[in-house]
């Protein structure tokens, strides 16, 4: 069947200049296969389509799926080209501009369907199929995943599919998916090739900054009321981490993200911190080893465990305890870090630091104010103040929901003494400005609290409804020590997780539902295979490609030195293919050698077949040669090429074929 269909292909001429009238006509059977191929290059671009966008894409392919099953003709030239221009003005209306990654997505998915729809001969058919092409490799704009690529992978089979279909119209949609399948294994070595040698560059996809990164979501470094709860119905990965040795215990696993010290009576920012080389506290105590795994956020905290120690050359660290990329986390970023638990932080801070940690603004929360002065009248210490405010936070029965409800100008109070109602980002706030209120410098610390660890390849995962803000204080001696008032209403959400603090009164994601075992046990093998997937394909970055090329001997591996290694590659794959294609084509199957051998009889009595000559016109020419042979000489020519070409009948079997030729009576 290969063979047929490329004698077929190398036989089509190109159509003469300006006669796309003489271009083969589309037939039924190619259309189908365009089609195919055009949903699976659009359909998985619903995620992000706009949906009015999307329903008229799906509606174009539908109206070609009509066409093709009625045998319609398509629509009027005219009827296409007012539909391209309303659509090309409706995308320029939905995005305000032409140039960027979603305006192109869109106008190529409006095209392919419009061109569908004008499809008539061959030439369309390629010209559809090139958009297709284009809308597989987009999809690796939006996102890079195992799926996403299994997706690309199927929408380009079926491509190929459509230009063997091109080629070999005649042919069933079984060989041709067997001969789309082979081309698709003959392109696996260049691919492999080329995704090891050619030069890697680190990075987004898509760099314009209009549409670049306009899909990150996670942390933000301002925190006002309900912002880290919209995070709570997320289960979103943050990041996954993976330990040298046993992982710390679910109440230490707090991820460090901004650190927030300015307040106006609402929202909390972070204040500027100075970077350095190595951290701004002496490490002492236990140490964890681990390396962490970051979702692009297209920021520069790295959401280190408390407290951040030794990192790598792009590993910057803060004056608040922060450790921090050299450059904003672009792309998905591996780090290999040290934690130290037990590590005093900020014995020795700077007054200016703890004068902005005592600010508050100037009659705000008059309520939590009274309070702080009772609860300081009497109190030897800030540590004891600190007690006594832990204690009453506890005894006034707070409620800790995903769903709070809304606060007016005076959060604190509102929280404390009307709703008390709140997630953790009202559980934090409320207690710093209580602190800042009784004279104890404070700041509100947000990140990420917890994490799952995989059973099934032992990382430990944590997610956007990780997100938590807790309190640090400031103690004469001790430094800043951490607070989380947020353990003092559900001690649940810090040493089992959200789903676990909120399963009684609070409202759960499906997939966090904890009566959902079988699905969180396939979410785990799920997530293990994307993690594999991350880990080796999409984490293969310039550092790791220059280690595989200096284990190969390829130490100082410039891009010139790549291109000739890649090209070197590329031409003995080349010439491995083609010897075999060579030798496939020599390696003929039993039919055609019993054919060969009929045809060299024949010619030794001066009846040798013509290279342009087919098995039907060769078996008319030896009938009128031979006579008296003439039905039994048409009979073996028919049964060959129904053996070697078409679909053989009940009779016909090359042990027939051999016998019939075996009787023929040679002069």
């Amino acid at each position: 069947m290969n063979g047929r269909w490329l004698r077929r292909a190398a036989s089509l001429k190109p159509p003469r200049k300006g006669a796309a009238a003489l271009a083969p006509p589309l037939e039924r059977a190619q259309g189908t296969w365009l089609l195919a191929a055009a949903v699976l290059s659009v359909v998985p671009h619903g995620l992000w389509l706009p949906a009015w966008l999307y329903a008229v894409c799906l509606l174009l392919l539908t109206w070609r799926g009509l066409l093709l099953w009625r045998g319609i003709r398509p629509p009027p030239a005219l009827l296409l080209l007012a539909l391209s221009v309303a659509l090309t003005v409706l995308v320029r209306v939905e995005f305000g501009h032409f140039f960027g990654k979603d305006p192109g997505v869109a106008l190529l998915a409006l095209l392919l369907g419009l061109k569908l729809l004008e499809a008539r001969s061959s030439r369309d058919v390629r010209a559809g199929v090139l958009l297709c092409l284009f809308l597989q490799l987009a999809l690796f704009l939006e996102d890079q995943s195992m799926a996403v690529a299994a997706l690309a992978l199927l929408g380009t089979l079926a491509t190929l599919g459509t230009l063997v279909a091109l080629a070999d119209p005649a042919g069933r949609a079984g060989e041709h998916l067997r001969s789309a399948g082979l081309l698709l294994v003959h392109g696996l070595p260049f691919m492999v090739a080329f995704f090891v040698l050619f030069p890697r560059i680190q990075g987004p996809l898509w760099g314009l900054p209009a549409d670049a990164f306009s899909a990150r979501t996670g942390l933000s470094d301002t925190m006002s009321p309900g912002s880290i709860s919209e995070l709570g119905n997320s289960t979103a990965i943050a990041f996954r981490a993976v330990f040298d040795g046993p992982p710390p215990a679910p109440s230490e696993r707090y991820w460090r993200g901004p650190v927030l010290s300015a307040f106006d009576g609402r929202t909390w920012t972070a204040a500027p911190s100075v970077e350095a080389d190595a951290p701004f506290y002496t490490p002492e105590g236990r140490r964890f080893d681990y390396t962490i795994t970051l979702e692009a956020h297209n920021q520069r905290w790295l959401l280190a465990l408390d407290y951040p120690g030794e990192g790598g050359p792009l590993v910057r660290f803060t004056s608040d305890h922060r450790a921090l990329s050299a450059r904003p986390l672009q792309a998905r970023a591996r780090f290999a870090l040290s934690a130290y638990p037990d590590a005093r932080i900020g014995k020795a801070e700077s007054a200016a630091v703890l004068t902005a940690a005592t600010r508050l603004p100037e009659g705000s929360n008059p309520r939590t104010r009274e309070l702080a002065a009772r609860l300081a009248a009497g109190a030897a210490s800030h540590a004891e103040l600190v007690e006594r405010a832990v204690a009453h936070m506890r005894a006034s029965r707070l409620v800790y929901t995903l769903r709070p409800p809304l606060l007016g100008a005076h959060t604190a109070d509102g929280f404390l003494f009307d709703t008390r109602r709140g997630f953790c980002e009202h559980f934090a706030s409320a207690f710093v400005v209580l602190m800042r209120a009784a004279g104890v410098p404070a700041r509100v610390v947000t990140g990420y609290q917890g994490g799952e660890i995989n059973p099934v390849d032992g990382y430990l995962v944590v997610r956007q409804s990780d997100a938590h803000a807790w309190a640090e204080v400031w103690l004469e001696g001790r430094g800043w020590q951490r607070v989380d008032p947020t353990a003092l209403a559900a001690p649940e959400r810090i040493e089992d997780g959200l789903a676990a603090a909120l399963a009684a009164n609070g409202h759960l994601p499906f997939i966090l539902q904890a009566e959902l075992a079988w699905l969180r046990d396939l979410r785990h093998r799920w997530e293990a295979v994307s993690n594999s997937w991350n880990q080796h394909i999409l984490g293969y970055n310039p550092e790791r490609q220059r280690k595989l090329l200096a284990d190969l001997g390829f130490s100082q591996s410039s891009a010139l030195k790549l291109a000739g290694l890649l090209s070197g590659v590329s031409v003995v794959m080349f010439l491995i293919l083609y010897g075999w294609a060579t030798w496939q084509r020599r390696a003929m199957d039993p039919v055609q050698r019993a054919w060969m051998r009929f045809c060299a009889r024949m010619s030794r009595v001066g009846l040798a077949r013509q290279p342009w000559e087919g098995p039907l016109a060769y078996g008319e020419r030896l009938a009128a040669a031979l006579p008296d042979q003439a039905q039994d000489l048409r009979e073996i020519c028919r049964n060959y090429a129904r053996l070697r070409y078409g679909m053989p009948g009940p009779g016909d079997s090359l042990h027939t074929l051999k016998r019939q030729m075996k009787e023929v009576r040679v002069p």
